[in-house]
């Protein structure tokens, strides 16, 4: 996955979804109202400097368009009711985890948290002005770097982990079927995993599936 790019970079590709709701005629007050917020927010956008690539509707071809276009960020502009949409834009990311930030008329905060543990990295209700899109978006992508450089760090943890237990459990096949002792051991795992080109851990796991196979 492309990492997103620091802001100091060049501008960030933002993709906007949104409902086709949000296109009002002017014949609907509710939806005038949100479809101005959103214009509004757009404007706040292209105003800071940002590069709209995409907006796009939160239905079954999202997530082959995402990963066509490979934004920076993605911006949910929600409706009232913004649920539908953000399970849409979670499920679409999900092999290639991108910054989402939310921005919705809906007053009800309530599942915010569920919003947030799912994968939204921002949550904005309604009233945003024009000068405060930079500032959110840019805290928005510092909070989604340090938590991926979080994941990153513990997925590292877990890989040494088992690697760990691997090469333990390797050891102890060439100590009782060799004589070996534990030092020997890993020096013979270790010089065959140069030999070969392989990680210590590969070579042990090999060692491990050739012992079960004759066993």
């Amino acid at each position: 996955m492309n990492s997103p790019r620091p802001s100091s970079a060049s501008p960030l590709r933002i993709v906007i979804v949104a409902p086709d709701s949000l296109l009002a005629d002017g014949s609907d007050t509710r939806a005038f109202t949100e479809a101005e917020r959103s214009r509004t927010l757009r404007i706040g956008l292209l105003e800071n400097g940002y590069n709209i690539v995409a907006v796009l509707p939160a239905d079954v071809f999202l997530p082959d368009r995402l990963a066509q276009i490979a934004p920076d960020m993605i911006i949910v502009d929600a409706e009232s009711q913004a649920r539908d949409t953000l399970e849409h834009v979670v499920m679409a990311t999900r092999e290639a985890r991108r910054p989402i930030v939310l921005f919705t008329e809906d007053e009800d905060t309530s599942h915010v948290g569920a919003a947030i543990a799912a994968g939204v990295t921002a949550y904005v209700v309604a009233g945003m002005a024009p000068d405060r899109v930079k500032p959110v978006l840019e805290v928005a992508l510092a909070r989604f770097q340090h938590e991926e450089g979080l994941r990153r760090e513990l997925a590292d943890a877990r890989t040494e982990l088992s690697d760990r237990k691997v090469i333990d459990r390797a050891k102890g096949i060439l100590i009782r079927q060799h004589g070996l002792t534990e030092q020997d051991a890993y020096a013979r795992l270790r010089k065959t995993a140069m030999d070969k080109g392989l990680r210590l851990a590969e070579v042990a796991q090999r060692l491990i599936d050739v012992s079960d196979l004759l066993a």
